[in-house]
């Protein structure tokens, strides 16, 4: 049974982006493992405090920031009262991002220059996403993309704001061997999923795995806090979206941590219920209970992921493969379970073999056919 938090958080209010990510080759050994390392980010060197909670038994007490977030709809400048980290941008109309810009502001209150928004992330059909990086900005002002509507932004820190103690597990969470950090370890913070009124704003719903898919996020290369981008990705799917969690069910950052994504419980793995059933994610539009999104952090247009990045999605998708006892090199026909829609893709696909957008990159599609190869290798 899930219960909510004390005090949840939900800001209702004009809904924003989404996702993307990545993937790929080398072969691993099963059960290769990839130590994770924990940080708690702290606020001008600012350390846990002294009264924190007892941890419990298996725990220990971290701190992570709470994000802090505004929402504005239009062109109309933007000014925060925290520096931002973030912008997510959204639209509708058109999933094309011609004609789109941001200009950032600095602390001093120097305009920056206009640059284009990109159009390489992950897209619905009818209107655009993107998470753009801002280097602690104190505001923006944006021109809408050619053709868009309801143009939408989210400005966002996920780094200085106030602490929030966490419980998380004293030793390295592991998925069949395969390391990974749990939601608590990356600074998840659990109020998002829930209403004003207390309830799951999407409760979760299990059902059988079919496929996986892999994303990019386009968000930037060598990012020096991949911690903090999966907390942007989270509230800007939680409530930017309004889906109530983030969109895939695990990530992958260019050091080749491995992220648990959608929460699915306390009684299964990652991503899964007891009964070894897939938690119904949101990184498919129309495609998504069966089907299983891993996001890799950055942009893999022009470049491909990092090694260490493709050794543990190899690694992850092996796991997958083994566990649930398919072939990495099939074609399979996906039913939706929910309205019976089907469509006939590689068991391990693109975003892009389901709709319109660029995820996950030029680059990472074209590195997909290597990670079937790898990931049905015997290690």
């Amino acid at each position: 049974m899930t219960v909510p938090p004390t005090s949840p958080r939900h800001r209702a209010a004009n809904r924003i982006a989404r996702r993307s990510v990545i993937g790929a080759a080398t072969a691993v050994a099963a059960g290769a493992v990839i130590a994770p390392t924990v940080m708690a980010a702290t606020d001008d060197g600012e350390s846990a405090s002294a009264d924190a909670p007892a941890a419990k038994p298996g725990t220990t007490t971290e701190t992570f920031p709470e994000t802090r977030a505004k929402e504005a709809t239009g062109e109309a400048p933007v000014e925060a009262a925290f520096p931002i980290g973030y912008v997510g941008v959204r639209w509708e109309g058109t999933s094309k991002a011609t004609g789109g810009a941001i200009r950032l502001r600095d602390a001093d209150g120097e305009q920056g220059e206009w640059q284009a928004l990109s159009a390489d992330g992950c897209s619905d059909a009818n209107g655009g996403a993107l998470l753009v990086p801002a280097g602690q900005a104190s505001g923006y002002e944006l021109k809408a993309p050619e053709g868009s509507t309801a143009l939408r932004s989210l400005a966002l820190d996920t780094t200085r704001g106030p602490r929030r103690k966490v419980a998380v597990p004293a030793d390295t969470t592991r998925m069949r061997g395969l390391a990974y950090l749990s939601r608590p370890a990356w600074g998840a913070d659990e109020s998002l999923r829930f209403k004003p009124d207390g309830t799951e704003n999407t409760p979760t719903a299990y059902y059988p795995f079919q496929t996986i898919t892999v994303h990019h996020t386009a968000t930037a290369n060598a990012d020096a806090d991949p911690a903090a981008t999966v907390r942007g990705i989270y509230e800007l799917h939680a409530i930017g979206n309004d889906w109530g969690d983030i969109g895939y069910h695990f990530l992958i950052d260019e050091a080749g941590t491995v992220y648990e994504g959608r929460y699915s419980g306390d009684d299964g793995l990652p991503a899964h219920d007891a009964d070894g059933k897939l938690v119904t994610a949101f990184h498919a539009a129309g495609f998504n209970s069966g089907n299983l999104g891993i996001a890799l952090l950055g942009n893999l247009m022009e470049q491909g992921p990092t090694d260490e990045a493709r050794r543990s999605l190899t690694a992850l998708v092996r796991v997958l493969v083994r566990l649930h006892g398919v072939d990495p090199g099939a074609t399979v026909t996906y039913t939706n379970p929910i309205n019976g829609t089907v469509k006939e893709v590689d068991e391990i696909s693109g975003h892009r073999d389901w709709l319109a957008t660029e995820c996950p990159g030029d680059v990472m599609y074209e590195e997909l056919a290597l990670l079937r190869e790898a990931a049905a290798r015997r290690g």
